[in-house]
């Protein structure tokens, strides 16, 4: 029964990331979305690295291909890449200060996007408009809070 309760933020979160991922925005503000699924495959990786693996990322991420229309297996690389990422370097970022976090989180999102573009080039997409560098920024900006809010539901849990 505790373990239940223990995973319930865990499944809450993602389902929240899918609604906020599929949630459709205007065009010019489309790229401004933060990449939520690849913000919380940091968290978990960092927090919780028994409740998320290389295999459960690779499935999140053909779940979203399949659930956005994307070239399939193009989230399921990305995602597979920032959880053996946050999972390598787990012990030293897990520690940080918020501050120093948030600067490792912007990297990892602004590498995600790297590894974006370059998926785009290949498959002939062609280059992206200038707004699709500010996905990571904003992750990096709403990750202090994200941090927090699951953090706290994971304290309930453990307590509840």
């Amino acid at each position: 029964m505790k373990r239940s309760a223990e995973q319930s933020a865990f499944w809450l979160s993602w389902f929240a990331a899918l609604a906020l991922t599929l949630i459709p925005l205007p065009g010019e503000f489309s790229e401004l979305k933060p990449f939520w699924f690849g913000m919380l495959a940091i968290y978990w990786a960092l927090e919780a690295p028994d409740r998320i693996s290389l295999r459960f990322a690779f499935g999140a991420g053909l779940l979203l291909d399949l659930s956005q229309g994307l070239l399939l297996g193009e989230n399921a690389l990305r995602m597979t890449i920032l959880v053996y990422i946050s999972s390598r370097f787990r012990f030293r970022l897990r520690f940080f200060p918020i501050g120093q976090q948030t600067a490792a989180v912007l990297a990892l999102m602004l590498n995600d996007r790297v590894l974006s573009l370059w998926i785009r080039l290949l498959g002939g997409f062609g280059w992206p408009p200038t707004a699709f560098w500010v996905g990571p920024l904003l992750a990096a900006f709403l990750w202090p809070m994200l941090f927090v809010i699951l953090d706290r539901m994971q304290r309930r849990e453990r307590k509840g």
